[in-house]
């Protein structure tokens, strides 16, 4: 994950963005989880745009198995972030509440984030 985003570093569907800026694994879990912190807080107001997606499979044996017999199974998904890539996207809720929801957003997932603006 050397480096800095090129692609999704930009604001284009929204006026806010919720921006890494730090790299490394975000799970499906944290995804929906900071997902539904924006939705709740919110109020269902405005619109969302999830600009990441977990493609990568990543496998765990299981505990305490001994050495060799293959791989193990695919235990959880993640999306790869590199710093500078926006992760969501809101439009149509004023700036304060956008700010407040994207920063309990922002402690959901395992990166470092900031609120930036079109």
């Amino acid at each position: 994950m050397k480096g800095l985003a090129q692609t999704g570093s930009k604001v284009n569907f929204g006026n806010f963005g919720l921006k890494a800026t730090t790299g490394g694994w975000v799970t499906s879990r944290q995804i929906e989880s900071a997902r539904r912190a924006l939705t709740h807080y919110t109020q269902k107001g405005g619109r969302i745009w999830i600009r990441i997606f977990p493609d990568k499979p990543i496998t765990k044996k299981p505990a305490e198995t001994r050495m060799g017999s293959g791989k193990g199974d695919v235990f959880d998904y993640v999306a790869v972030v590199r710093p500078g890539r926006i992760l969501f996207e809101m439009a149509g809720v004023e700036k304060t509440l956008v700010l407040k929801a994207m920063k309990m957003a922002g402690a959901k997932l395992a990166l470092r984030t900031i609120v930036c603006e079109k």
